[in-house]
């Protein structure tokens, strides 16, 4: 409820409990003013019963006020005890939430309990809730990205990225990458690529041949004999170019092995190859290309992320939404990772509450502690008063039942 419904309802109660307590004065000054004109006898009955009940509701709206204030203002030891141990009673709420809330065995069973893992793998494996999320991380990226000032980002990525880059050599970190590579034949794939765009351009290329051996052949030399000479070197050259493109085990396919391990080797270890690669990437680096596109770089990025983030068609978005029903569906169906993924969010949760949880219930203290005392008083008494109220309903109930029964008990013993 809202705060106004609850205080509505707080005062209704009030004033029903108020007057229950104004109902039993009535009846008690209306009987005993019958008993002592000789009313019946059963009158005593309702006089002691009235008497009763006035005693409860009084004792009770007592204590139920001593709790936000003081009766009737009067400076009565123990009232006003919410606003009087507003700090302890925080401190004692922080301790309560620590020790009872924030333990570890007991954070560690609840998430064993909730099977986060496959609550999360369900969920998400949905189409609805996948595309869901989605839209929510676009909105996200967008949020941050626009947040970003442009200068403070270009900065980082020219005062940080590009710097590291020209501090560190080159050389090594590029000389394990392509031992790699060597190492996984990866490199075989654009060494056929290049092998057969080489053959294919001497194929297409037979009239080149022709016109260099015309030009480099001496002014004596017959036509004729030019022209044998030129598809000599034509075929043997394309010969050549077919059994390289044809043998996996040609001599300059291994050849080129042995040079690029070579290579691979230097860049690591051999001071000259490092340090032409460190003239090299300065030069790069330095071109006035280069440093418009790292000018630029943070403009083009932000630009990408911001268009795919909008578009819900973007290849960006689809990804992200393939790769969230991907996970769910295997976090549904995959039993071992669900229990990894259980144990990762347990111990971090542990790690949490082990290292942190003295922050965390420092907050309520904290909190509290911040609250004005006559306002944290009102507050409670308005979460709580409604159900308060019933004790005081209660305590007449029950005083005015009570003392029916003393009464009662009195009379027959010694009436």
């Amino acid at each position: 409820m809202d705060p106004t419904t609850k205080a509505r309802d707080l005062r209704r109660m009030k004033s029903l409990a108020t007057g229950l307590l104004l109902l039993a004065a009535v009846i008690f000054l209306a009987s005993r003013w019958w008993e002592s004109a000789d009313g019946p006898v059963w009158i005593s009955y309702v006089r002691a019963t009235a008497e009763a009940a006035m005693v409860g509701a009084l004792a009770d709206w007592f204590a139920v006020t001593a709790l936000f204030r003081r009766p009737l203002g009067l400076p009565i030891p123990h009232t006003a005890i919410i606003p009087t141990k507003k700090d302890m009673i925080g401190d004692s709420l922080g301790d309560f939430v620590g020790e009872n809330f924030l333990a570890e065995d007991v954070v560690r069973d609840k998430l064993a309990r909730v099977e986060v893992a496959t609550r999360v793998g369900d969920w998400i494996g949905q189409p609805a809730n996948a595309d869901r999320v989605t839209a929510e991380l676009a909105t996200a990226a967008r949020g941050v990205v626009t947040v970003l000032r442009d200068e403070d980002v270009q900065a980082v990525i020219e005062q940080v990225l590009v710097r590291k880059l020209m501090e560190k050599p080159v050389g090594p970190p590029l000389g394990t990458v392509l031992e790699g590579i060597l190492s996984d034949q990866s490199h075989h794939r654009l060494v056929d690529l290049v092998i057969d765009r080489a053959y294919d351009w001497v194929s297409q290329n037979q009239e080149m041949v022709l016109r260099v051996v015309h030009e480099r052949a001496p002014s004596w030399s017959p036509r004729f004999v030019d022209d044998l000479i030129a598809d000599r070197v034509f075929l043997e050259v394309q010969t050549f170019a077919w059994a390289v493109k044809t043998d996996p085990a040609h001599p300059l396919r291994l050849a080129v092995d042995r040079y690029l391990d070579e290579f691979a080797a230097d860049l690591q270890r051999d001071p000259e190859t490092i340090e032409r690669a460190e003239k090299i990437k300065h030069q790069i680096v330095g071109h006035p290309d280069v440093q418009k596109f790292i000018g630029g770089a943070w403009g083009v990025v932000k630009g990408l992320i911001l268009d795919a983030a909008a578009d819900p068609s973007s290849e960006l978005r689809l990804r992200v939404r393939d790769g969230l029903l991907s996970f769910g569906r295997r976090l549904s169906a995959d039993a071992a990772l669900r229990e990894k993924l259980d144990g990762w969010l347990a111990d971090a949760a542990g790690y949490v509450v082990r290292h942190y949880r003295g922050e965390i219930t420092t907050l309520i203290t904290d909190t509290v502690s911040r609250w004005d005392a006559e306002e944290t008083s009102r507050k409670v008494e308005l979460q709580v008063g409604r159900d308060l109220q019933f004790i005081r309903i209660n305590g007449t109930v029950v005083g005015a039942l009570a003392g029916l029964a003393i009464y009662a008990v009195s009379q027959a013993l010694f009436g």
